[in-house]
């Protein structure tokens, strides 16, 4: 394991974007209606492959640790009244894009897909592949909860379309189970892959976390190994972002019980020692994937992709976003759904896009998310390249430069000329790096994660 080096401690303690996107969510401003996204959307040309990304809003259970924009239903009645909303939103869409290529690729997230039952989630399958035209070779990806994950559902995957799944597993170790209120022993997760698997959906990932309340390095560790006993093509392993001011149900976890950054620190190195001894090859800060897995290969010709669902190998340019807090990214800028799903449903019963908030984006800020992107992506960029590739003086970034060469007198990355370069070993840390070429204005810190 590589201990975390005393300059880079305070780096390590920033509160930064996890650049998904540039810019990031929190500049959106607020969108008066639907007519700049169907601006856009009138520009889409018939070469143009699409990707479609469904949220899912509800969960059966609220682990304490969750970040994400979700609610448990206390029944289907909820889940019943927005599926139908969600299958108008879907006709919306499709009613107005203009030709295009098909879409190349449908992830599923929430939230928990598999709250769904299993004939809606089909149906809902069925109308994406229709009407957003699905193209032969497409990944489908779908999000589920291991621990409430119905055989019949999970059996019925593959059957769906679906091709790849991704499974919250995020420690094996009882006890931080039982804190963060998300208690699955390992013989219920090892039946939902088989479940899954023998429905037809070979490609499984393992959502993996550090920094939850009683982990340490060892149970890190322990978890980690036993999670490769059941051979994920993939997994991501994240940090766990304490905001109670955000998320009010984190206050269930005491902010005494966290590790700090060190800590933090030598839990992901922990488990990242795990993996790379099992032959998985790291990707970008916080993936790591099986050699034969098509995400290393796109890593290789540099094809590696990030956007809204992290690290990709979905080659589309275009995201169009369905279920509230969803966002669809075009060439020209960002368009976010309502995050509450009564606002949602209220602009789909008016026939409108249910887009609450939206970006324009310049040529300038396409620049620099060409450059996070690259950074975050392959851990090295050419600076003065970049910008003769988007039509820019190659100095356009020099100031930002400047920057960087700060930071690697504290050993954070190399630059040579116009060159950047992060180590692998310190690849966690490249979101600092990123943030020398974001020029949004500085939101709150509380806002954002933890570098580590």
């Amino acid at each position: 394991m590589t201990a975390l080096a005393e300059p880079l401690l305070a780096h390590a303690s920033r509160s930064l974007p996890r650049y998904t996107s540039y810019p990031t969510a929190l500049g959106f401003k607020p969108a008066p209606d639907d007519t700049l996204t169907r601006s856009w959307l009138d520009a889409i040309s018939p070469t143009d492959a699409l990707s479609i990304y469904v949220h899912i809003p509800f969960c059966e259970r609220l682990c304490w640790y969750c970040g994400c924009h979700t609610s448990v239903p206390n029944g289907y009645d909820r889940i019943a009244a927005f599926v139908g909303h969600l299958a108008r939103e879907l006709d919306l869409w499709a009613d107005a894009l203009p030709p295009h290529a098909g879409a190349a690729h449908v992830h599923f997230g929430g939230g928990s897909p598999n709250s769904l039952a299993t004939a809606d989630f089909t149906e809902l399958m069925a109308s994406i592949a229709r009407r957003f035209m699905l193209r032969p070779g497409a990944e489908v990806a779908v999000e589920l909860d291991p621990g409430h994950l119905d055989p019949d559902f999970a059996r019925g995957l593959g059957a769906a379309g679906v091709t790849r799944a991704s499974l919250g597993v995020q420690t094996f170790d009882p006890e931080v189970q039982r804190r963060v209120n998300r208690v699955q022993p390992f013989e219920g997760v090892e039946a939902a892959v088989g479940d899954t698997r023998r429905g037809g959906v070979e490609a499984i990932n393992f959502d993996m976390m550090y920094g939850l309340p009683g982990q340490t390095p060892d149970n890190v560790a322990t978890s980690m190994a036993t999670a490769l006993l059941l051979s994920p093509n993939r997994v991501a392993l994240f940090g766990y972002a304490h905001v109670p001011w955000m998320k009010k149900h984190q206050a269930m976890i005491r902010a005494e019980d966290l590790a700090d950054v060190a800590g933090r620190w030598n839990q992901a190195e922990a488990a990242e020692a795990v993996l790379l001894a099992h032959g998985y090859v790291r990707i970008g800060m916080d993936h790591y994937a099986h050699p034969g897995d098509p995400m290393v290969a796109e890593l290789a010709n540099g094809g590696l992709r990030r956007n809204f669902q992290g690290y990709t190998d979905d080659p589309a340019a275009l995201l169009i976003g369905l279920g509230p807090s969803a966002i669809s990214a075009f060439p020209q800028g960002f368009a976010q759904n309502a995050s509450r799903v009564d606002h949602w449903a209220a602009a789909l019963e008016s026939d409108r896009l249910p887009v609450a908030r939206q970006l324009a984006t310049t040529d300038e800020d396409r620049l620099r998310a060409a450059a996070i992107e690259r950074l975050m992506c392959d851990l090295e960029v050419d600076v003065g390249s970049l910008c003769r590739e988007h039509g820019y003086a190659v100095s356009t970034l020099d100031e930002d430069l400047e920057s960087v060469r700060a930071l690697a007198a504290d050993g954070l990355c190399t630059v040579s000329g116009r060159q950047i370069h992060v180590s692998p070993h310190i690849s966690r840390l490249v979101r600092v790096v990123a943030a020398c070429f974001d020029h949004q204005p500085s939101p709150p810190s509380a806002r954002h994660s933890l570098a580590v």
